[in-house]
């Protein structure tokens, strides 16, 4: 993880390459694409932890002397 200084450069780097003006629109762009992808994240733990739950059995079983 970058410390106090790292994060200076960084930011300097940015808005040498981006401008001042297109900043707040690229963080716009990463805001979202951070949301889908928790969002995207949370649907795939739903979906695995609902796969794991149990499902009652509906149908009949038939006994087994029948199929003897």
């Amino acid at each position: 993880m970058p410390g106090g200084t790292e994060w200076i450069f960084i930011l300097l780097a940015v808005v040498l390459l981006f401008g001042g003006k297109k900043i707040p629109e690229l963080m716009k762009g990463i805001g979202k694409g951070v949301r889908d992808f928790n969002d995207a994240k949370a649907s795939v733990k739903n979906d695995i932890e609902e796969g794991m739950k149990p499902k009652p059995v509906t149908e009949k079983i038939s006994p087994v002397n029948n199929s003897i």
